[in-house]
């Protein structure tokens, strides 16, 4: 049988994204600059109703620049989702910055308002506050952004994993005054690498902290005949070719979001009467993109979440461990933790995310189904 993936590349099977690549190729734009940067930036903000966005190399970049942006600098403390990737917490080191890790609640598996609360009694001083819409899951931002604003904090989203994510009928990524992001391989679209960097500020500020964005996204090169550089730049803009393939995605987004929605009312359908299993929150008001569809198993479950991925494996079928939460990261051992019962610990202990690959079929996930099942005969 063929091999599953978790997540992989799924191209438009109407070649979108080689039209676009073919017009960079026949008119030589092969460049860190083009036409198809600009459409992809204009496409992109307009699709989830941002001021402005600038296309980075990575998602990564995108977080690290909104820091910057948001003016973190060295010795400055970073609120930080606890549950979450590391590429979330990675941007506030590369400024030097100190990251205090913020854990989840079960509602909505993401920065618990409560928690946060009182991590700005302990640290009034903070300088940005980074909440993350974990596979695909809308943060309460309602609540966020209430606390932010009353403390007059700049607000940057990762939403690396949730384009196409409504809260409340606003699109994740723009609640925030910057919103960041991903086209890795994995995610819901990709160009294979790349990210974007969205500005929520109003109109004017926000295309001024862009284009501050862009400039050091291409080093930092002042606006002079020869190469003169008064700050510290990266090498961080997207590509014209990378752009093309985005461009084309953007056209099969609202397809790759039904599809992951499917995927997960599959599994919840037919895994839902499992004793001890329970599945990834979602709301009323809230459309999740279902980017990975993730699984809970109780303590005291007869199946491990172990036992779930081995199976699998044994079928040629890639699943995951929910995301380590960062302050059990060896790297990030020194810094601080703002507890709420331990959720983002017991989310990683008893997760599984499943199979969430946009080119499965039915087929695929019945496959997958009578695998998981059979554990509970």
């Amino acid at each position: 049988m063929a091999h599953i993936y978790l997540a992989s590349p799924h191209m438009s099977e109407e070649g979108y994204e080689q039209q676009y690549v073919k017009e960079a190729f026949d008119t030589n734009w092969i460049a860190p600059l083009g036409k198809n940067v600009n459409e992809f930036e204009k496409e992109l903000a307009a699709y989830v109703g941002a001021k402005d966005a600038a296309a980075l190399s990575s998602g990564s970049a995108a977080l690290h620049l909104a820091l910057k942006a948001a003016g973190v600098k060295s010795g400055d403390i970073v609120f930080c989702q606890d549950l979450t990737f590391s590429a979330t917490a990675n941007p506030i080191a590369y400024e030097k910055a100190i990251p205090v890790f913020i854990d989840s609640d079960y509602e909505t598996w993401n920065m618990s308002p409560e928690a946060l609360e009182r991590a700005f009694e302990k640290y009034p001083d903070v300088k940005a506050v980074m909440p993350v819409h974990l596979y695909g899951l809308p943060a309460n931002m309602d609540r966020i952004m209430e606390i932010c604003k009353k403390h007059g904090v700049p607000v940057i989203e990762d939403a690396a994993e949730s384009l196409g994510t409504l809260y409340h009928g606003q699109y994740t990524g723009t609640f925030g005054d910057y919103g960041a992001f991903s086209f890795n391989g994995n995610k819901i679209i990709t160009t294979s690498g790349g990210g974007m960097l969205v500005c929520n500020l109003p109109e004017e500020q926000a295309k001024e902290r862009i284009a501050k964005v862009r400039f050091w996204a291409t080093q930092a090169r002042e606006k002079a005949r020869h190469y003169e550089h008064k700050e510290i730049g990266y090498n961080y803009r997207m590509s014209n070719i990378v752009a093309g393939i985005g461009r084309g995605q953007m056209k099969v987004l609202d397809q790759r979001i039904e599809q992951k929605r499917h995927i997960f009312a599959y599994y919840q359908e037919h895994l839902g009467d499992l004793e001890g299993l329970s599945f990834m929150p979602l709301h009323e008001n809230e459309r999740a993109n279902c980017w990975l569809s993730v699984i809970q198993l109780t303590p005291d479950c007869k199946v491990c979440p172990l036992d779930v991925m081995v199976a699998l494996e044994q079928g040629d079928i890639e699943s995951r461990p929910v995301w380590k939460p960062m302050h059990m990261q060896p790297v990030f051992a020194d810094c601080d933790y703002i507890d709420n019962g331990k959720v983002g610990e017991s989310l990683f202990e008893n997760g599984v995310c499943l199979p969430s690959d946009t080119k499965m079929t039915d087929e695929d996930l019945k496959r997958i189904c009578t695998i998981i099942r059979g554990l509970w005969k």
